[in-house]
C-alpha cells in the first residue's frame, strides 16, 4: 500500500498564503502517520505583462479579503510596484528545482518565498531573488541556480502545470489524498484547520487499515 498527500498550490497565490498554516498542520499530521506530502506547483499566472493600475487594485482588494478571512499578514504598501509582471512560473519552477534536489527542503523554501512576497514585498519572480531564498533555505547556491535554469526543470514545471490542468483543478489551494493510485479530494479552496483535520484523520485511518 502506498499513500501520500498531494498539495497543489502556487507560491504567489494569496489564498495559498492564507492556507499556509493550515497546510503545515495537515502535512505534519500526515507525516506523524508515516504519510509523506508531495508539493505540486500549479501555475496560477504565467507569462503576462506588467500590471495596470486597475488590475493591481483588484489584486490588492483580493489580498485584503484573504487577510480578513485568514488572519495572515500582508504588506500592502509598495506591493507590486509599477512595471511588476505577475508571472508565477519562476517561483513555481524554484519549488520544482528544490523538490528534485531535496524534497524535505522544499517546504522551508516555499515558506520563504511566500513570506518574501506577501510580508516583505520582495520580487520573487526573478532568478537572483529565488536563488537567494533557496540559499537561505539551505540549498547550495550554485547547484540550485544550475537546477533552476535547466531545461529539465523547465520541462518538469510545465509537466506539473499540465497535470493540474488535465485533472481539472480550477483553484488553489487543493489538497488531495492518494492511496494506491486513487485520489480523494480533501479540499479545493481555503478551509479552516478544524474542518480539515477530522477529514484527514479519517482518511489516514482508512489508509492504515487498507
Amino acid at each position: 500500500m502506498t499513500a501520500r498527500l498531494l498539495y497543489v498550490m502556487d507560491p504567489m497565490c494569496s489564498w495559498c498564503w492564507g492556507f499556509a498554516p493550515v497546510a503545515a498542520a495537515l502535512i505534519a499530521q500526515a507525516r506523524e502517520a508515516g504519510v509523506p506530502t508531495r508539493l505540486i506547483p500549479g501555475g496560477l499566472r504565467t507569462g503576462g505583462t506588467a500590471l495596470d493600475a486597475s488590475t493591481r487594485k483588484y489584486i490588492l482588494e483580493h489580498w485584503q479579503a484573504v487577510a480578513d478571512a485568514t488572519g495572515q499578514p500582508f504588506r500592502f504598501d509598495g506591493a507590486m510596484p509599477d512595471g511588476f509582471v505577475y508571472d508565477t512560473e519562476p517561483a513555481c519552477r524554484a519549488l520544482v528545482a528544490a523538490r528534485e534536489l531535496d524534497a524535505e527542503r522544499v517546504w522551508p523554501l516555499l515558506a520563504s518565498i511566500q513570506r518574501g512576497f506577501y510580508e516583505r514585498g520582495l520580487d520573487v519572480t526573478t532568478a537572483p531573488q529565488l536563488v537567494e531564498q533557496a540559499e537561505q533555505a539551505g540549498f547550495d547556491r550554485a547547484a540550485f541556480a544550475e537546477a533552476f535554469a535547466s531545461a529539465d526543470t523547465r520541462a518538469a514545471t510545465a509537466a506539473d502545470f499540465s497535470w493540474v490542468q488535465d485533472l481539472g483543478i480550477a483553484g488553489f489551494p487543493t489538497l488531495l489524498a492518494e492511496r494506491n493510485g486513487q485520489l480523494a479530494l480533501l479540499t479545493n479552496g481555503y478551509q479552516p484547520l478544524e474542518s480539515l483535520q477530522p477529514l484527514l484523520a479519517r482518511w489516514l485511518q482508512q489508509a492504515a487499515c487498507a
